[in-house]
């Protein structure tokens, strides 16, 4: 008999890895995936961060736990995973978030700030993926990846956004999760990508604050930048059995920017 919608939604019991999880967009992953019922792993560089999130998840009722590790670096990645399925069991949805960016005009962009984007923006996702992966999702037969790309992947820079190695990153991320979807579609796993577009945080502080957030939520046709809520939706169904029969696709949360950029 087919499963309810709220059933194929729950995540009770799963068990969830979201890196860059301590604030922003990964928090509110967290939260999403949490409230449907997962256990969260959270990880990024900075314990105190980690630990102020958790418990906020904790707050809400959600069995949240830490790892602090670098996702740029191929020796904090394997002990993430291993250590979360040592502490929290099988990891069933892991969500690559962790990311970095760099401001600077393409004549100019420096060698190494373009290495430390792509390791981590790239390179990081692909070792987790396939480390996590190898632990956990081809021999049980099942798994949930979800990337986080940007809309900044979709399309060229605009004039004042001088990110090319972000964007060529993010790029990546979009034909990575088809290439990967393809490969590990026999082994039960899924793997999709999130293209979110503005969202106030940290890593956008600096760009809206030189373009206007009033000006960058008027450019969007429905007239507004993301929020706290805006990722749960489609975070929820990659990960869940609601999605069980999507993979290898990246869907926009932009408020139709990209819709009339193209992409």
């Amino acid at each position: 008999m087919p499963r309810t919608i709220q059933q194929l939604f729950d995540l009770t019991g799963q068990v969830a890895l979201v890196t860059g999880g301590s604030r922003g967009l990964g928090l509110q992953m967290a939260h999403a995936l949490g409230e449907a019922g997962a256990k969260i792993m959270l990880s990024s560089r900075k314990a105190d961060d980690l630990e102020e999130a958790a418990a906020e998840l904790q707050a809400a009722g959600i069995d949240a736990r830490w790892i602090a590790a670098d996702c740029a670096k191929e020796e904090d990645i394997r002990r993430l995973a291993a250590e979360t399925v040592e502490r929290m069991g099988p990891i069933d949805i892991l969500v690559n978030n962790a990311g970095a960016t760099w401001g600077a005009p393409a004549e100019d962009h420096p060698l190494t700030a373009w290495d430390k984007v792509m390791n981590l923006n790239v390179r990081g996702y692909f070792i987790l993926a396939q480390e996590v992966a190898k632990l956990c999702m081809i021999p049980r037969g099942k798994g949930r990846i979800v990337n986080i790309a940007s809309i900044a992947g979709l399309a060229g820079n605009p004039s004042a956004m001088k990110t090319i190695a972000y964007n060529t990153s993010k790029g990546a991320v979009v034909n990575f999760t088809r290439a990967l979807a393809g490969e590990w579609g026999e082994y039960g796993i899924t793997v999709n990508a999130i293209c979110p577009g503005f969202f106030p945080s940290k890593m956008t502080h600096g760009l809206l604050a030189q373009l206007g957030a009033d000006k960058m939520a008027q450019g969007a046709p429905l007239r507004r930048l993301g929020d706290d809520e805006d990722l749960k939706g489609l975070t929820l169904l990659f990960a869940s059995d609601a999605g069980k029969h999507i993979t290898g696709q990246w869907l926009a949360v932009d408020g139709g920017v990209s819709a009339i950029i193209g992409g």
